[in-house]
């Protein structure tokens, strides 16, 4: 098996809690260690997330201000012959890499790879949010994250005007080039640090910045339409392609997914009705 060049780009901002953690995990891949290129582009750290890049990585930028611009300066700074886009905050299984590179040099004909995600937190949180995003797996919900470089830089790289849903927007422009797959290695999500609250507010942190996006693909567009409409989120996800089958197996834990979404709902329409009332005081 030939072993090309895999450039693995990681944004961070104040991630120290993180970052060591995601750059072991490729420290630690069964890919050839020469192979790996890693480079951090980081915004404006203020704790230690640069001098913790530093023990690992020679590549370290400051670039900001988004994640777009962030990831479109990494794959300039690239030598190989795939993009793999990480957030500071995951963490590698060790064949991640090695199973990509394995099929994408195996099929000329896949461009993008989706890569399958296990969410780390407490023992419910991590069972709910792991449960729900394999349903999400190759959907329009999902976003493709290890990327031929030749078909990265055709497309254009992320889109720099949008301030969320850019994994989405270039999921799709791949997506319109040619066939996509997904490998069974996960790489696992850090999300042991984020309580109910904080995960409310995250999301509705993403939910008001989404904006551009919906407007750049027009509100009646199919994938924007399964995005954001409740029959695709809250039912037809969870059945199609004999998912149905799985949520069968564990009820319980499809109606934990569910109430964990009418939360998200709930809290977003009370926050930016208070919001708006705060306003018009």
């Amino acid at each position: 098996m030939k072993y090309p060049i895999v450039s693995v780009i990681i944004t961070t901002h104040n991630s120290q809690n993180y970052l060591n953690n995601c750059l072991k995990s490729i420290a630690e891949q069964s890919y050839p260690k020469n192979k790996i290129e890693i480079i951090v582009v980081d915004n404006n750290s203020t704790d230690e997330t640069k001098k913790i890049a530093q023990l690992y990585v020679k590549k370290l930028y400051n670039k900001g201000k988004e994640r777009c611009s962030q990831r479109n300066f990494g794959a300039k700074k690239c030598m190989g012959k795939y993009y793999f886009y990480l957030d500071a905050d995951m963490i590698l299984g060790e064949n991640v890499i090695r199973e990509c590179v394995t099929k994408l040099e195996g099929d000329p004909k896949t461009i993008a790879l989706y890569i399958p995600e296990i969410i780390l937190g407490n023992k419910i949180w991590s069972a709910i949010r792991t449960f729900e995003r394999k349903f999400y797996e190759t959907s329009c919900i999902d976003a493709v994250r290890f990327i031929r470089m030749s078909e990265f830089r055709t497309v254009g790289g992320f889109d720099e005007l949008l301030e969320c849903g850019e994994d989405w927007d270039l999921d799709r422009r791949v997506r319109m080039r040619g066939k996509v797959d997904i490998i069974t290695s996960p790489l696992y999500h850090d999300e042991q640090n984020l309580s109910l609250i904080n995960y409310l507010k995250k999301k509705k942190y993403y939910l008001d910045r989404l904006k551009g996006y919906i407007e750049k693909w027009g509100k009646d567009d199919k994938d924007i339409v399964k995005q954001f409409g409740p029959l695709y989120r809250f039912f037809v996800v969870f059945v199609e392609k004999d998912k149905w089958k799985s949520s069968l197996k564990k009820p319980h834990l499809l109606l934990l997914t569910l109430s964990l979404k009418i939360l998200v709902g709930m809290y977003s329409f009370l926050a930016s009705d208070t919001r708006a009332t705060s306003k018009v005081q």
